[in-house]
């Protein structure tokens, strides 16, 4: 017997409390080990128009939703008695007939009271008619998007106020090509089922249901269902997992879109396609590495002999470990000295005019970061993201500032990540012997220029070597460079994500606001904004702007307990700061409830029953329910210090953009509801956002 798992079972069992979590499962396990156990108390529902549906007691009052059949059971859906029942009434499962993909259908009629009205509406005289989106297009066309025949006359009625609510009642994979239709984008049709053939073989349905083969796979799916998206792969991102490149390629989208996912599907796929292979999975921070390393024993479980082949590490860390192995152990220059050196350097040039802040960063993003040795690699640099002019003149009093640096780092003994790099390129570009035969690259927007040309003398000629995934719009630590001029031209082999399932409507949309509409690499390759769909609504985000801190920990307290009383459990809360200066305003609004709480370190490991409390720079990887991004004043966020740091127009340009790309990045770990509050003069970036702001 198939025994299959529902994203809506695992969708409506994210939402129980962790006990009730626990006898779901308990029962769970149980029914697959012998459906036909006595124990289990059946009971045909009467009032459903899909007569397979049947409740399962897993206690008192919690019930499992089963559509069964001869050879078949399905778990659908979990919750308390009447909203079990309720859901069941309102659902069929039935193959389309167009795309022969199985499907959980909402019964049109059960929802005729919440679409209807809105289409029936009485315009004002002076209120234009808007038009309806779909209208032009003929049944044929909705079907073949995996619309229900039942729903076509409703999904040509929509128009831009009702498509959001409409989409809501329909399968997923109608609603998602629906939404991308509205915004002006082609969704790709997936080619009819064979007739006769199984509907859950169907890629519509390979993405909504999952075959469990045996109890430890049931267990895995049950253990994180908040990271089912990582199982279920849309056809899009599937294509992209395993298409074959005859070079470097890259996946973009704005977050939400799934890039890590299919970064890590595709580093799973490539070990198990290639069963003598090296894969690495790297990204630039040991935080992220870690957060892939957890994701990718999730996904391999089942396959645990692939990760003696596939690694998850951070690229500093591998490119440490494959010098080390080399020349043996090797001593990293920290910032702090940097500044120390680089300040004794500039006394011995009493004639220079630089203040300290333009002499590191220009040493970190121009000298370092390209690995310039000579005067005249200096001289002749194009400074390229640092458009202050500087003449000869003064790039020659620079350089030898810079000179007595590296000097001074010879004589200790001090390498830089960048010097380590550029030399296991110029090493591995000669040598025939490689680590890896293929590399993942996650959040490749913030990989540096050395690691790039690193990866580069590994991969970039061999077909399927490098794939990156990354967000232009989320870069928050390197400045913009060509990839191209490094031997990564990734130009027709880019591909970009449109659909997101992380982030509500509602916040997808404020959040965007911080961002361009497009966002271009210094290659000319562009990543566009428009188009992007969400699949779920949610609450509007709010901005609450108080005139003390006392008062914004006040706010941000019954915020989150209005979010506890509504269902949400402690550790689908996140909290999240400009620095750690501010982390003490966000315990403080915890404590207030006395509600556990965990401060996320370099591990990203959040805790269950826990309020997580971060800084933005630790927020990638992470999503939760609820999110609230505190303490957004004047002079935090931008932060006021990298301000005053800025030589010229461009380095302020520079931060404001990567201050912006910070706030985003916060913004978009919350699924549901999101808060962002300022205990002072708030930041210009609240304006920005142009949503409805409160004073309190």
């Amino acid at each position: 017997m198939n025994f299959r798992i529902a994203d809506t079972f695992t969708d409506s069992l994210s939402k129980l409390t962790n006990e009730e979590q626990k006898a779901v499962k308990t029962t769970a396990f149980d029914l697959q080990v012998n459906p036909a156990n006595p124990g289990m108390q059946f009971h045909k529902l009467e009032k459903v128009k899909d007569k397979r549906f049947w409740s399962l007691r897993v206690s008192s009052d919690l019930r499992l939703i089963v559509h069964k059949t001869e050879d078949s059971l399905l778990l659908c859906y979990v919750g308390h008695h009447d909203n079990a029942y309720q859901w069941a009434e309102c659902r069929k499962l039935e193959t389309h007939p167009q795309t022969g993909a199985a499907q959980l259908v909402e019964i049109r009629e059960t929802v005729k009271e919440i679409i209807i009205p809105q289409y029936t509406e009485v315009q004002k005289p002076s209120a234009p008619v808007k038009p309806f989106l779909f209208a032009n297009y003929s049944d044929e066309e909705l079907l073949k998007y995996g619309v229900p025949p039942e729903w076509l006359n409703d999904v040509r009625k929509a128009n831009e106020d009702t498509i959001l609510e409409l989409a809501d009642h329909l399968p997923g994979e109608a609603a998602e090509a629906l939404l991308c239709l509205a915004t002006g984008t082609l969704p790709q049709i997936i080619p009819p089922a064979v007739v006769g053939s199984d509907p859950f073989k169907h890629p519509d349905a390979e993405r909504r249901f999952r075959t469990m083969h045996n109890i430890e796979e049931l267990e895995r799916a049950l253990e994180y269902p908040w990271e089912k998206w990582i199982v279920f792969l849309h056809p899009a991102q599937r294509q992209m997992v395993e298409k074959d490149y005859g070079g470097p390629a890259r996946v973009s989208g704005s977050a939400g879109t799934g890039k890590t996912i299919v970064a890590l599907h595709r580093a799973v796929f490539l070990s198990r396609s290639n069963p003598e292979a090296r894969v690495l999975l790297t990204t630039f921070s040991n935080t992220l590495a870690n957060a892939l390393r957890i994701r990718m024993r999730r996904l391999i479980s089942n396959s645990p002999r692939i990760g003696e082949r596939l690694e998850c590490i951070a690229l500093n860390e591998i490119g440490l470990r494959l010098y080390e192995a080399k020349n043996g152990r090797t001593r990293i220059v920290s910032d702090g000295e940097i500044a120390k050196i680089m300040k004794e350097a500039s006394k011995d040039v009493p004639d220079h005019k630089f203040p300290l802040s333009f002499l590191i960063t220009e040493w970190k993003d121009v000298v370092n970061a390209w690995q310039l040795n000579t005067w005249e690699e200096y001289r002749d640099a194009k400074r390229l993201g640092r458009k202050s002019r500087l003449p000869e003149k003064q790039r020659g009093i620079l350089w030898s500032i810079f000179e007595k640096v590296r000097t001074k780092l010879q004589t200790k003994k001090l390498l830089t990540y960048a010097e380590i790099f550029t030399r296991l390129a110029a090493h591995f570009k000669k040598s025939k012997k490689l680590p890896f035969d293929y590399i993942v690259v996650d959040e490749a927007q913030d990989v540096s220029i050395s690691q790039l040309r690193f990866l580069s003398a590994l991969g970039a000629g061999r077909k399927n070597s490098l794939f990156f995934a990354g967000d232009l719009g989320q870069r928050i630590f390197q400045q913009p460079f060509s990839w191209k001029s490094l031997g990564v031209d990734i130009r027709g082999r880019s591909r970009t994500l449109r659909i997101n399932y992380r982030t509500s409507h509602q916040i997808r949309m404020q959040a965007d606001r911080l961002l361009g509409k497009e966002i271009t690499d210094v290659d000319g390759n562009t990543e566009e904004r428009r188009g992007i769909v969400s699949v779920f609504n949610g609450p509007n985000p709010a901005i609450m702007v108080s005139d003390s801190q006392k008062k914004e920990i006040d706010t941000v307290a019954k915020w989150i307990a209005g979010r506890i009383k509504e269902g949400t459990l402690p550790h689908e809360i996140g909290i999240f700061v400009r620095s750690s200066a501010q982390l003490p305003r966000a315990q403080s609004a915890v404590e207030k409830l006395k509600v556990p709480y965990h401060i996320l370190d370099d591990t990203v490991e959040t805790a269950g029953g826990h309020i997580s409390i971060s800084t933005m720079h630790l927020a990638k990887g992470l999503e939760f329910r609820a999110v609230c991004v505190m303490a957004c004043d004047d002079e935090i966020i931008p932060l006021q210090e990298r301000i005053e740091m800025a030589s010229d127009d461009a380095d302020l340009e520079e931060v404001y953009n990567t201050e912006r790309h910070l706030l985003y990045v916060a913004c978009t770990r919350a699924r549901d509801n999101l808060l962002i509050t300022s205990g002072n003069a708030p930041s210009e970036f609240l304006d920005d956002l142009q949503t409805s702001r409160l004073m309190c």
